[in-house]
C-alpha cells in the first residue's frame, strides 16, 4: 500500500513530499490496533522539533490526524474491538503515514468517534481542538468571568479557542485580518437561533491600525485582559508580507492585566529586559504552546485521552463547530502538502 512521506534535505532546502510503497507487520503487538483510515488531516511538519527529539530518518511519515474503523486488535487491547469507529493522532515517532489505507497505532492514542461526527470533519479539526484545549485549560486555566484576547480569531485554531472559551463563560475579544474575516467573526453565534454573538468585540488589524491597546482597555474598563493567545508574534518592526498582521510582543504584554497569562505559539520568542520588566510589574506569565508534548511524552496519557474524548464529544454536540474543510482526493496529496508546509495556517484533509 502507498503512504505519503517527506524526504528532508540535508540543507535548508524545501522538503520534498513523495508517495512511497510501505508495508505493515503481519502480527500486531500487545496493545496495537489496526485501523482502516477513512480521512487524514494534513498539518505542517516541524522538522526542527523532530530533530530536537532525536527523530532522524530519510523518509518521515506525513499525515498524523486520522479517523477510521478498527479492523483488528492486539491480544491485550481493552478499549476497542473490530468495527469501532475511532479517531486519534499518530505519535511523533510513528513509522506509519496516516495516508496509508491501513495503519497500526497504540490503543492509548485513540478515542471512540461519535457516530454522527463525520470522519473528514474530525480529522481536519482535531489538532486545532487539541491546541485550543491545551492553551485554555492546561496553560491559562480559564474560568467563567475571565477576559480573553484571541489573536487571529478567523483561523481554524483561533475559532476553536473562541468557541471553547465562550462555552466556559469567558468574555472573548479577537482580531481580524481582512474585512471578510471581520464580518464572519461578528456573525458567529453559539448555536442556531441565538442572537447573542460569541465575540464581544472584533478588532480589525488589516488596515495598519494600532487600535489594539485602546480598544482592549476600553472593553476591559482599563484593566487589560486575563489571557492572550497568539498565533505567532512580530519580534522586529520590519517583517515579511506573511507576518505583517502579527502583533508586536510589546503590544501583547501591554494588553495583559495584572496576573495575566500570555500563551504563545512563537517558539523562538525573545523578550528584552524592558519586556520582562513590564511582565514583572504586572506579575504576568508566559507559556509556550506545544501540543506535541502530549504524544512525545507518556507522562500524562490519561489526561491526553480525556482531552481528545472531550473535543470529539463537543464537536458532535455542536459546541465546537470548526470551519468546514473540503476533502481532497489522495492523488493530490503531495501538491496539497507542499502548500500546507509553505503556509502553516492552511489546513487540508484527505479522504481515503
Amino acid at each position: 500500500m502507498k503512504g505519503l512521506f517527506c524526504r528532508a534535505g540535508a540543507t535548508d532546502a524545501e522538503p520534498k513530499f513523495v508517495i512511497q510503497e510501505t508495508t505493515l507487520p503481519d502480527v500486531l503487538t500487545s496493545y496495537q490496533v489496526r485501523v482502516q483510515v477513512k480521512a487524514c488531516g494534513l498539518s505542517p511538519l516541524d522538522l526542527k522539533l523532530l530533530s530536537d527529539v532525536g527523530i532522524q530518518r530519510d523518509l518521515i511519515p506525513v499525515g498524523r490526524e486520522v479517523a477510521g474503523v478498527v479492523l483488528q486488535v492486539g491480544p491485550k487491547v481493552t478499549f476497542f474491538q473490530p468495527e469501532d469507529e475511532v479517531v486519534g493522532i499518530l505519535p511523533l515517532d510513528s513509522t506509519c503515514s496516516g495516508l496509508c489505507d491501513v495503519v497500526d497505532i497504540d490503543e492509548h492514542y485513540l478515542v471512540q468517534k461519535p457516530e454522527k461526527l463525520s470522519s473528514v470533519c474530525v480529522a481536519a479539526a482535531l489538532r486545532d481542538g487539541l491546541s485550543a484545549y491545551t492553551a485554555l485549560h492546561t496553560h491559562a486555566r480559564i474560568a467563567a468571568g475571565h477576559t480573553l484576547l484571541v489573536m487571529d480569531g478567523g483561523s481554524s485554531f483561533g475559532l476553536m479557542c473562541i468557541q471553547l472559551a465562550c462555552y466556559h463563560g469567558v468574555k472573548v475579544l479577537t482580531t481580524s485580518h481582512s474585512p471578510q474575516q471581520h464580518t464572519f467573526l461578528e456573525q458567529v453565534r453559539p448555536s442556531v437561533g441565538v442572537q447573542e454573538p460569541l465575540v464581544a468585540r472584533v478588532i480589525p488589524v488589516y488596515n495598519n491600525s494600532s487600535d489594539l491597546l485602546p480598544v482592549v482597555l476600553e472593553e476591559t474598563g482599563g484593566l487589560g485582559v486575563d489571557i492572550v493567545i497568539d498565533s505567532g508574534v512580530c519580534l522586529q518592526e520590519e517583517e515579511e508580507e506573511e507576518k505583517k498582521f502579527l502583533p508586536h510582543k510589546h503590544d501583547i504584554i501591554s494588553v495583559l492585566g495584572v496576573g495575566g497569562h500570555w500563551v504563545t505559539s512563537h517558539q523562538d520568542l525573545q523578550l528584552d529586559p524592558p519586556d520582562c520588566r513590564l511582565l514583572h510589574l504586572k506579575s504576568a506569565s508566559v507559556s509556550f504552546l506545544n501540543p506535541e508534548v502530549w504524544t512525545a511524552s507518556s507522562a500524562q496519557q490519561g489526561r491526553y485521552l480525556h482531552i481528545l474524548k472531550d473535543i470529539v464529544e463537543k464537536m458532535s454536540t455542536g459546541v465546537l463547530r470548526p470551519q468546514p474543510e473540503e476533502a481532497v482526493p489522495l492523488y493530490e496529496a503531495t501538491v496539497v502538502m507542499e502548500t500546507v508546509q509553505r503556509h502553516p495556517k492552511k489546513k487540508a484533509v484527505i479522504q481515503l
